[in-house]
């Protein structure tokens, strides 16, 4: 298992979806997962420390575990199939390890909240791992990419992920680091 921190959300200017970008640490190997836009929001949130007037979906499953007497010890991305991440939330009750699926976002916008640390097996990266070039901030598409079984990636597996490999390409790092413009706050419903 390998340890990731995120390193951003971003948006893709042609379809408008959210990617999380968590990065493996020390290292230039990047793992770029879709996300939904309440997810992004959530995570985008608790990382800027911006105060919402009423919790959101993942503060309550913070206070939930907390009330049961768990805490989140980590979060694993287990598992790549057919274009769809898979993620388990690791609890710690009372010395007793419990494993709870969970879609990936939902389980990096717990994970904000509580700093538990975000791990993803080996196999998740040499599948879906994107290495940047330190100098031009672009992704380094292998030639003739050799994964983990030794099999050579096939024709239909390059194209159910061009989509994801233009966008990567699109990808300009340079800006990191950068302060961005927090997302506006969520309003209130009106008569709640």
């Amino acid at each position: 298992m390998l340890e990731l921190v995120i390193d951003s959300i971003r948006v893709s200017l042609m379809s408008y979806q959210r990617v999380v970008i968590l990065r493996v640490k020390d290292s230039s190997k990047f793992l770029p997962i879709w996300i939904g836009p309440s997810e992004a929001d959530s995570i985008a949130l608790k990382l800027q420390d911006v105060a919402v007037p009423r919790p959101l979906s993942h503060d309550l499953m913070q206070a939930l575990v907390e009330s049961l007497g768990a805490s989140v010890a980590s979060i694993v991305v287990s598992d790549l199939n057919e274009d769809t991440f898979y993620a388990k939330i690791i609890l710690d009750l009372n010395g007793t390890v419990l494993e709870v699926d969970a879609r990936p976002s939902d389980a990096i916008a717990l994970a904000v909240r509580t700093s538990a640390p975000i791990f993803a097996e080996s196999v998740v990266i040499d599948k879906a791992g994107v290495e940047m070039d330190d100098e031009t901030g672009k992704a380094i598409i292998p030639q003739g990419n050799v994964g983990r079984d030794k099999k050579p990636v096939g024709v239909e597996e390059l194209r159910s992920l061009s989509a994801f490999t233009d966008f990567v390409e699109t990808l300009n790092l340079d800006d990191l680091g950068r302060e961005e413009k927090p997302p506006s706050e969520p309003q209130a419903p009106e008569n709640s």
